[in-house]
């Protein structure tokens, strides 16, 4: 017999094929009344797994009605459905002496229910004991920032090795999600302080770039305006126009440029 099974046949000798005929006479003395406690129902969600003097009966029922044998028959219902566990917060330190508290949910199911039953004690517990445990072992071998902006991956290797440990177990881990990361308030406000210095420094950077591009525009119109006379009169007539617009009660006329040239050249 390998690791993990267990002896379904359900032989249970001569003693107990006597034992199921007393059981057989205590049903028919106290007919009806026996078969409240040896009729059974199973839901479509659920399984059983009956064991018969000590040994497992068959595989696991259900779901529907199953007749179990007065003091010789025991039946044990499992769960298949998918259930959630939050992991409690854990204070993690990180590889690069940074402590964080983490949480985490797991999503698990039972795939054999024999195997839950016979294997463990508890499959549900020992599955939420071994999570938290993972969860301080995988993360204590990452730096903070691989905690912040690697969790898909942290999640998938903590489901990973979660299923291989749970196996055995008839458990089956679905899914593993981090839900939070909690830093220290200091470490808080430096990374924020560490953050508004590089924004800033952004910011100052695309000032200069703006102001470099402007200086080279003007630069560009104040060649063009010194190759065409006309063209400064021209700028000169709009620049009258917009202090006009702002209905000022002094406005200066500036002077045609071919005069002030003729007056120069006096």
């Amino acid at each position: 017999m390998g690791q993990g099974e267990v002896d379904r046949d359900g032989d249970i000798g001569c003693c107990g094929y006597c034992l199921m005929f007393l059981s057989f006479i205590l049903v028919v003395i106290f007919f009806p009344f026996s078969l409240c406690i040896a009729i059974k129902v199973v839901q479509e969600y659920e399984r059983a797994v009956i064991f018969r003097l000590g040994r497992v009966v068959g595989g696991a029922k259900g779901p529907g009605l199953f007749f179990l044998w007065p003091c010789i028959d025991e039946m044990q219902k499992v769960d298949l459905r998918v259930l959630s566990y939050d992991v409690p917060p854990q204070e993690i330190l990180t590889r690069d002496s940074v402590t964080v508290a983490v949480d985490a949910v797991v999503y698990y199911r039972i795939f054999d229910p024999i195997m839950s039953v016979c294997n463990v004690n508890d499959a549900f517990r020992s599955t939420q004991l071994l999570a938290s445990t993972t969860l301080r072992n995988v993360l204590g071998t990452k730096a903070m920032s691989e905690v912040l902006s690697e969790r898909e991956s942290i999640s998938q290797e903590m489901q990973h090795i979660l299923d291989v440990s749970t196996d055995p177990w008839g458990m089956k881990v679905e899914r593993v999600e981090i839900k939070d990361v909690r830093l220290p308030i200091q470490l808080q406000r430096a990374m924020a302080a560490e953050a508004e210095a590089a924004r800033e420094a952004r910011a100052k950077v695309v000032a200069a770039e703006g102001e470099q591009k402007a200086s080279r525009a003007l630069k560009e119109a104040a060649d063009v305006i010194a190759e065409s006379p006309a063209a400064l009169q021209l700028r000169y007539l709009q620049t009258l126009n917009s202090i006009s617009a702002e209905k000022n009660s002094t406005i200066i006329f500036p002077l045609p440029i071919n005069m002030l040239s003729s007056i120069m050249k006096k």
